[in-house]
């Protein structure tokens, strides 16, 4: 066991067991670096984070990796959601670099924290154009004792530019015609077949939406809208949307929305939640309202504690498997529908060969409209029979392992969950969702 076996978060606790002498992030660390004349090696992640625990399996829980990292590196251990600040400097640094960020995050830094080389996940052999992690030690290794000058400078560089960049951000207002322009250049870039901008992965962009939604009630708006109320059903239909539990897993692995990394963190529901509301009260789609509540409904389940607390994150894994919590097979929808499941199997277009590793994630493929067609069936009959087995299939989910929760309770999430009850009260004139804001606030005002 490791120092950090002294530790509240979550995230260290999951690494106290590593055969790496990992440490927290602290000043004896830093100085037994110096005094030992060793590089720190710097890896920052968060407890529901998937390939940070696939790199811990594959390297950290190693022998022969972890012998080497403690013969010549001082090894530190950051919780990126308990130490934001850290986190920040050294993924701005890691982007730098790389021109691109994500956790894990590893880092080398000198005596003088200034990181001369980094990356995210590397695997054990060299596959995904990465070089293997035992070949980057090595090499940082030998680089260290031999060409150490050359490190130092590429640290100072980095530090510079960091420096830098950060002076040079400008603050001030922003004229109407560049709300425009930026309008304009959001419109120009949205992925009309799919929904959302960029290719994979897909992060859902509440805040890009959101300025998008007031933008269109102030200029003549009816293209944003049509975009608006295109990405948020993209959204709401693919697999990053939970259809059984509610709730939004942080981003799809694909263009499409369709294979999500299965993570669920409270900011994203917190964001995504009160966009669906926003737009509902501007589109008055019915699907917009129903995500809102069954996110915040998830919420209340599964990520509030008995005092009022909200939960940072559910984990992405259980039993080992990356989304075993949250695929079908036909056999487990068949058991648990009945005779309602041929409608259903129609709804997700679910097959037996499944749409990822021979299992279903949840994707709708035909609306109600559709379905009422070729079942004969009138539309609120479809929408009943559809959220009945929503039901049954949540009650056979319940049966099985869960993920991991990170109970740890981040005063800045909770306020954005709480702001989202809040306003979710008011607009849908919802005494529960009041009364669980109130806890949050009277929890966060009285715990210390």
């Amino acid at each position: 066991m490791n120092r950090l076996a002294r530790s509240t978060s979550p995230y260290l606790l999951q690494h106290a067991n590593n055969p790496v002498e990992w440490q927290p992030w602290g000043d004896q660390a830093i100085n037994q670096a110096r005094l030992e004349d060793k590089p720190i090696f710097l890896s920052v992640g968060y407890a529901a984070c998937h390939w940070c625990h696939v790199m811990a399996h594959e390297s950290f829980e190693n022998e022969e990796v972890a012998s080497f990292l403690n013969r010549h590196f001082i090894n530190i251990k950051v919780d990126r959601e308990e130490r934001p600040d850290i986190d920040g400097i050294y993924m701005q640094a890691v982007v730098a670099m790389t021109g691109s960020g994500g956790w894990p995050m590893s880092v080398f830094l000198g005596h003088d924290l200034a990181p001369f080389y980094g990356g995210t996940y590397f695997p054990p052999s060299r596959k995904f154009n990465l070089p293997s992690f035992m070949d980057v030690l090595l090499g940082i290794s030998n680089a260290w004792k031999n060409e150490r000058e050359e490190l130092l400078k590429v640290g100072e560089k980095i530090r510079i530019h960091l420096t830098q960049t950060t002076s040079s951000s400008t603050s001030g207002s922003i004229a109407p015609q560049q709300f425009n322009s930026i309008a304009a250049n959001l419109r120009s870039t949205y992925d009309w077949g799919y929904g959302g901008w960029g290719d994979a992965p897909k992060f859902p962009q509440p805040m890009v939406t959101e300025f998008l939604l007031q933008h269109s009630l102030l200029e003549s708006g009816e293209e944003l809208q049509r975009l608006i109320g295109h990405y948020l059903q993209a959204l709401a239909r693919g697999g990053m949307y939970d259809v059984v539990g509610g709730g939004f897993s942080r981003y799809s692995t694909d263009r499409f929305w369709r294979i999500p990394h299965f993570e669920k963190m409270l900011y994203d529901n917190a964001l995504l939640a009160r966009q669906y509301l926003h737009a509902w009260q501007v589109l008055r789609e019915p699907l917009f309202r129903r995500v809102a509540e069954e996110t915040i409904e998830f919420v209340t389940r599964e990520m509030t504690n008995n005092a009022g607390g909200f939960y940072s994150s559910l984990d992405a894994d259980s039993e080992g498997q990356e989304g075993k919590f949250y695929a079908w097979t036909l056999e487990e929808i068949r058991s648990a529908l009945g005779s309602d499941s041929e409608l259903f199997e129609s709804a997700y277009g679910i097959s037996a060969l499944g749409n990822w590793e021979g299992k279903t994630i949840l994707q709708r493929a035909l609306d109600d409209a559709s379905l009422a067609s070729r079942f004969k069936l009138d539309l609120e009959t479809v929408s009943a029979n559809i959220g009945s087995s929503h039901a049954l299939l949540l009650a056979a989910r319940n049966l099985r392992i869960r993920p991991s929760t990170d109970e740890k309770i981040i005063t800045a999430w909770n306020g954005l969950m709480l702001a989202t009850f809040s306003e979710a009260a008011r607009i849908l004139n919802n005494q529960g969702y009041l009364k669980v804001a109130t806890r949050n606030a009277e929890f966060l005002l009285s715990e210390k």
